[in-house]
């Protein structure tokens, strides 16, 4: 129980890795608030957790609006009294650009989700944090946000670099509060997002012999990775980027 009396809001949590971070925090005696505009999918991760015997309820966010921001923290402490955990985890891929063909609609939207989601994420949950006595943030960005050559579209690689130093930033401004703040960097993950690049055995046998240790990484390889910067494990943690990548970026 290694969250055991915490609470934790984790957004795009109704699939996908958010979706395991969200069971696996539960089992591990947190109280979860599910987040994600995917209503469906999101009751069904709360079920599962209840089924469990986990604590953790679903509520509609969209990480690009403040006044949702605001309602789901409110629900959040309203319904378990404080916070602990926040895991910034929602994001979107926005396919492939270059800059050339690049619409400012598209930058606009990557970088709305991926970056925006969490600056309003960190700038609402702080206070909450910080009347719980500190906590920890964690923020899901990707190797897409260390190493240009990794990531073809620009506003994909820019909206996971910004949240790499937009952590940082934080991790000092609230140090003194015992507020953490922490980045994880994954590389390739099989999830529904990315399931459709990692189709076919062929393709997967190509992404393969590029990560060192010869697999694309599934969700609970990230989960794990939240787990440990969330808990009290790492309370010498902050400003720390977390790389999991099966060794891509040691190469």
């Amino acid at each position: 129980m290694r969250l055991q009396g915490k609470v934790a809001l984790i957004t795009g949590a109704a699939r996908g890795m958010g979706a395991v971070e969200a069971e696996l925090f539960a089992r591990e005696g947190a109280r979860v608030a599910i987040t994600d505009v995917l209503d469906d999918e999101g009751g069904r991760t709360e079920s599962r957790i209840a089924e469990a015997g986990g604590q953790a309820f679903y509520a509609n966010l969209d990480v690009t609006s403040e006044d949702h921001w605001r309602r789901a923290i409110s629900d959040t402490v309203a319904r378990y009294g404080r916070l602990d955990i926040l895991v910034n985890n929602a994001g979107i891929s926005g396919g492939f650009a270059d800059l050339e063909s690049m619409d400012v609609e598209f930058w606009d939207r990557v970088m709305d989700v991926n970056a925006k989601g969490v600056f309003l994420g960190m700038k609402h949950a702080v206070p909450e944090l910080r009347r719980a006595g500190g906590g920890s943030i964690v923020n899901i960005s990707s190797i897409a946000g260390i190493v240009g050559a990794w990531q073809r579209s620009g506003a994909y690689g820019a909206s996971k670099a910004a949240v790499r130093i937009l952590t940082k930033n934080a991790a000092l401004a609230y140090a003194e509060e015992g507020i953490r703040v922490n980045s994880i960097h994954p590389g390739p993950i099989l999830t529904p997002m990315t399931e459709g690049r990692f189709d076919d055995p062929a393709t997967q046998d190509q992404w393969n012999q590029q990560v060192p240790l010869g697999r694309i990484g599934v969700s609970e390889d990230v989960a794990y990775g939240a787990l440990y910067l969330a808990s009290d494990e790492s309370t010498y943690v902050t400003g720390a980027e977390l790389v999991i990548d099966g060794g891509i970026t040691a190469q």
